[in-house]
């Protein structure tokens, strides 16, 4: 008994993405007995690409059950069968990593398409499954989505298993996956960690630190690290001696304490530090009406941006939101080259009056940029009494505390006895604006 499988996901850091749709078919070798689909609400922010590749986004998750709503549905569904799936280790990994979040061990024996069809049908161009299911003629509808691809994977199935006319290849395929073992002295060491937000510094025997990481819950980002099978993990698997951490009760003070204290150790298995943690830039430019437009550019010849972004791909799917928010109230254009500004405003037609474009302007620049600016992030704390405490001056992250009194945060004086300074070339400032436009501050207060 076979049971096809296709999963989409919300896309981001491997382990900790989220299941966003499933579909499911039994397969008895002749015909489907039993189907079960549905959307998944992750809980989490669905990555820009990622809805632009399978339509699916935020919103149309909001009503849709969490994963543990159809956890038992699944399990029912699948048991006693084979799991089959193109690129089947990524759907069994997913699911795995949906049943591990609620404590149930997720272990089905395995088949891939693309393995068996790189075998039984070696002649082909791609085993992509849009060109390759197009190459066979199988009808595939809803491309990226869960139903249309696990349909259209049981049909290649279908004639996989009578091209394996022996019997044999589909057999020599399959795999079982065990469950990952920690080894005892790792054990003890994630036995000592907490589940709470902060940063972690793993020692060599030497008492060098080799690595800092940070996450929402350290015990089980350092689980992932000593279960990991890729190079680094492997290293650090055999070279950790001990792990220390620090709480942070909030988000982004592990962000910052990890980009700070990274860059003060330069740990072996962090890799090599960028000299600048953003390449590309919000600006604003005036056609020859006055009309302005907002463009993604590279940072390198230019400083005077708005916003900063990681990535071009970054950058535009920020002016996409702005599209969805604002509407014909703001003008976009996708990275323009300087020597082609002056083409800008071919085509383009004026909707709005000047007066309501500028305004909409310095409400985007008003949200969304904090250069020049002074604030107070005030933000969760280590204990529940506890706040966090950002400082933000004319355009410059000052430091960071922890307070217990609003006095202590609304007082800049005596605030600013408390800080942990901040050495802010801009970098850190990119990482609070990127922190802000994805995240809610529990408070913010304007200086």
């Amino acid at each position: 008994m076979y049971t096809i499988v296709d999963v989409e996901t919300t896309g981001g850091k491997y382990n900790e993405e989220g299941i966003t749709e499933v579909a499911i078919y039994k397969f008895d070798g002749h015909e489907i007995i039993d189907q079960f689909a549905s959307l998944v609400n992750p809980e989490k922010e669905i990555q820009p690409f990622v809805v632009k590749l399978t339509g699916i986004n935020n919103a149309m998750l909001k009503r849709a059950p969490k994963f543990y709503e159809i956890a038992k549905r699944i399990i029912n569904i699948t048991e006693g069968s084979t799991l089959v799936a193109h690129n089947a280790g990524f759907d069994h990994r997913m699911l795995r990593l949906e049943f591990d979040r609620l404590g149930y061990k997720f272990e089905r024996p395995t088949l891939c398409t693309v393995e068996l069809a790189q075998n039984l049908l070696p002649d082909q161009d791609s085993y992509n499954l849009g060109k390759l299911t197009r190459s066979l003629g199988i009808p595939l509808t809803d491309r990226h989505r869960a139903t249309g691809d696990a349909l259209a994977t049981v049909q290649l199935f279908k004639l996989l298993l009578q091209k394996d006319i022996n019997k044999d290849i589909i057999s020599k395929s399959l795999k079982h996956f065990k469950p990952i073992k920690i080894e005892p002295n790792l054990k003890v060491i994630v036995d000592s960690l907490p589940a709470v937000i902060g940063v972690f510094y793993v020692y060599d025997a030497s008492r060098n630190i080799i690595f800092i990481g940070k996450s929402k819950n350290i015990k089980k980002r350092v689980t992932q690290l000593f279960t990991g099978s890729n190079r680094k993990s492997k290293e650090i698997q055999k070279k950790v001696a001990e792990i220390t951490f620090e709480k942070t009760g909030s988000e982004i003070i592990s962000i910052l304490k990890e980009h700070i204290e990274v860059r003060k150790h330069r740990p072996v298995y962090n890799g090599k530090i960028k000299r600048n943690n953003f390449s590309h830039g919000l600006y604003i430019y005036y056609d020859t009406d006055q009309v302005p437009h907002f463009y993604i550019k590279s940072v390198v010849k230019d400083v005077n941006h708005i916003i900063t972004f990681s990535s071009s791909r970054s950058g535009n799917s920020f002016l996409e939101k702005l599209e969805n928010k604002y509407g014909r109230s703001i003008k976009v254009r996708k990275l323009i080259p300087d020597d082609s500004r002056k083409n800008i405003d071919q085509n383009t037609s004026v909707t709005e009056s000047l007066e309501v474009l500028n305004k909409t302007v310095s409400d985007i620049i008003t949200t969304y940029s904090l250069k020049g600016t002074s604030k107070i992030l005030v933000d969760r704390g280590r204990e529940t009494s506890e706040r966090s405490v950002i400082l933000i001056e004319n355009g410059r992250v000052t430091g960071y505390a922890f307070v217990n009194l609003r006095i202590q945060m609304t007082d800049i004086k005596m605030l600013k006895s408390l800080l942990t300074p901040v050495e802010d070339h801009g970098q850190v400032l990119h990482l609070v604006a990127t922190y802000m436009r994805h995240k809610k501050i529990y408070q913010i207060i304007d200086l």
